[in-house]
């Protein structure tokens, strides 16, 4: 008796100890806020708002009936096949403080820079090595891909946020940018995190999806459905994900953001279309999560979805956040729009794209050492839905 006593004390200190320490390391300022008091009373009102949290517009498991998270984590963490690239991947060094307008720059995942009217705008800025809570833990960028720092920007008229997760909303990014950027315009929820974190509210505009402002003369953004989640600690879709549509006088973009593959493209087709580009995800696909990231096939379908004219992917090319080999999914997305007939554009990380010749760009990351992936025959009944 006296033994079990003496292991159940040492198995509660256990817990305990191991409950203080979780309780302290979620403490930190890059976990962000969750919404409360006015914001929360007016995030409850959005029709995606249900129960307590936001939801998407059509059923979206988080994965795949049966999928042990084990084991998933366990193939995650696995070797694996051509993962990251073993050698520096190639950029070009542009001088964006310079940067003429109607360019866009992309910075390896989701991160890119527009200077379209006049204005700058930037997309979903991460320029810290790993998209996580802490930089001594989580995936690392890919060799290579840090050429670019917030100090290599002039200042910033918008900071555009499609949701709340490490790859695309970085605590140290904003930390730096917040005095040199004049506006936020993000989702539902998501000014918690940049109030908490320095930003001033008057500088900061949510969207519910399909709504609409005029953050400049002459520019509308439109916030549009996505199929995906949210959250950055233990708690989800407490703030909203969404995409967006930029346009100007002279050109449409849309702003993907995450999302798996979804109806709602061709409702945006129709109703803000046709596109010059269209910027959509393409990477961080498995077979156990099929419906809240799009294989690249998807990608391509949904650009058509979209009747853009030009279609680039992008959530590719700096950080491992799956298990494909890293090249793998560009070299689909191109095969596809090949099979399909869609304009496909592919920039080095740095390479500026003219939005009013929009080049298709070289495969450069063939030249990178590594092994060639093919499609994973679990994905093949994906692509039929």
């Amino acid at each position: 008796m006296k033994k079990i006593w003496k292991y159940t004390k040492i198995m509660a200190i256990t817990v305990l100890f191991i409950l203080v320490i979780t309780f302290l390391f979620m403490q930190q300022r890059s976990f962000g806020k969750l919404p409360s008091g006015k914001l929360l009373e007016k995030i409850s009102k959005s029709p995606q708002y249900h129960d307590g949290h936001f939801k998407n517009f059509i059923e979206t498991p988080m994965m795949v009936e049966g999928v042990s998270y084990f084991k998933v984590l366990r193939e995650f963490f696995s070797k694996g096949i051509d993962r990251e690239p073993t050698t520096p991947l190639p950029h070009v060094a542009t001088d964006l403080k310079t940067l003429p307008d109607n360019r866009l720059v992309w910075f390896g995942h989701s991160s890119y820079f527009i200077t379209i009217r006049g204005k700058k705008i930037l997309v979903d800025p991460v320029f810290s090595e790993r998209p996580s809570p802490v930089q001594y833990a989580g995936t690392k960028s890919f060799p290579g891909t840090m050429s670019y720092s917030v100090d290599d920007f002039p200042d910033i008229d918008l900071v555009i946020i499609t949701h709340d997760h490490y790859d695309h909303l970085d605590y140290n990014t904003i930390t730096k940018l917040k005095d040199k950027a004049k506006a936020f315009v993000t989702t539902l929820g998501v000014s918690s995190h940049l109030i908490y974190w320095g930003v001033e509210e008057a500088r900061i505009q949510e969207l519910d999806w399909w709504e609409s402002t005029w953050p400049f003369a002459g520019v509308e953004l439109i916030a549009t459905p996505a199929r995906h989640f949210s959250g950055r600690g233990f708690t989800r879709n407490k703030t909203l994900w969404a995409s967006f549509v930029l346009k100007t006088d002279n050109y449409r973009l849309f702003i993907g953001g995450d999302s798996g593959y979804h109806s709602a493209f061709q409702e945006i087709g129709k109703k803000y279309g046709p596109f010059d580009l269209a910027l959509l995800e393409c990477g961080q696909y498995a077979p156990q999560w099929p419906y809240i990231h799009m294989l690249p096939e998807q990608s391509v379908q949904a650009s058509k979805d979209l009747r853009a004219e030009v279609y680039m992917p992008v959530h590719w090319g700096k950080f491992k956040l799956s298990i494909h080999p890293w090249r793998e999914p560009v070299e689909r997305a191109m095969k596809e729009a090949k099979r399909l007939g869609v304009n496909i554009t592919t920039p080095m990380i740095g390479e500026p794209l003219i939005l009013d010749a929009i080049a298709s760009g070289s495969p450069w990351w063939r030249n990178i050492p590594g092994n060639t992936a093919v499609t994973q025959p679990a994905e093949e009944a994906l692509l039929q839905k």
